[in-house]
């Protein structure tokens, strides 16, 4: 079975959707769903992306069972120097899976306009790949998966926003060379399919992961909503197999290949 493993219900600070209507709508698609929710350590700004993971295990276990549909994990934001927190934080619950991401830079979230301003669209990307690099080695030894390579594409304050390998190649190639040499996972996230060239621009990056090595890879809508999930899963699926890539998900924190 397919498995949408990138996912936050009203336990994310930004999010409100109900696990009931996440499974709901995972079912009517036939597919199962891995919970990721949001644990930003030193996050700036006003939302807390924190959550106990005793009390998410207590919440939740009842609907994950023998995890046949449900699957519990976390979607831990790195950062430097965080690596020893959140690998604390991991030994609370027996989680599922868990995702490492970059939500923030130098201090700044990426979601913001502040970080841009003043800064040329170069300097800020080849930092962010350069801090993605830095962070998968320093958290690879604990986290299964890299997710949304093109996260800062969502929201950069330029005219464009792409992250191309022929602009940042040299840049991606060392996010690569990290996942491969850990032995983590590159997610597929379908968030940007919609976007002009949200899914031509990946197509260049997971190509050249299979190249360097790569042979797997999670499919993820990152969905904050019933409606999100499992956004693009056939062009993504699709995609991948084009590639020569796998698509794999975890249980108790095992590689299973969907």
């Amino acid at each position: 079975m397919i498995f949408d493993s990138h996912m936050h219900t009203e336990v994310s600070a930004d999010s409100a959707m109900k696990a009931e209507d996440a499974l709901e709508r995972a079912a009517k698609l036939g597919i199962g769903a891995v919970f990721t929710e949001h644990e930003d350590m030193d996050f700036p700004g006003e939302k807390d992306f924190t959550f106990s993971p005793e009390d998410y295990w207590k919440k939740y276990e009842a609907l994950r069972g023998k995890g046949e549909r449900l699957r519990l994990g976390v979607e831990l934001g790195m950062q430097e120097g965080l690596a020893d927190k959140n690998r604390a934080f991991l030994l609370r619950a027996p989680f599922d899976q868990v995702i490492g991401s970059i939500h923030t830079l130098m201090g700044f979230d990426l979601y913001y306009e502040t970080l841009y301003e003043g800064r040329e669209k170069d300097e800020v990307y080849r930092l962010y790949l350069k801090t993605m690099a830095h962070c998968v080695r320093s958290h690879g030894e604990f986290i299964d998966i890299l997710a949304h390579i093109d996260y800062i594409a969502r929201y950069a304050a330029y005219l464009d926003t792409e992250l191309t390998y022929a602009a940042y190649g040299e840049e991606i190639d060392e996010v690569l060379a990290a996942i491969i040499e850990t032995d983590t996972v590159l997610e597929l996230n379908t968030r940007r399919f919609d976007a002009p060239q949200g899914k031509s621009s990946l197509v260049p990056i997971f190509r050249r992961y299979r190249e360097m090595g790569g042979r797997e890879v999670t499919l993820g809508s990152d969905a904050h909503n019933a409606a999100a999930i499992g956004f693009a899963f056939r062009e993504a699926h699709e995609m991948a197999e084009s590639l020569g890539l796998r698509v794999v998900t975890f249980f108790s924190r095992k590689k299973e290949y969907c």
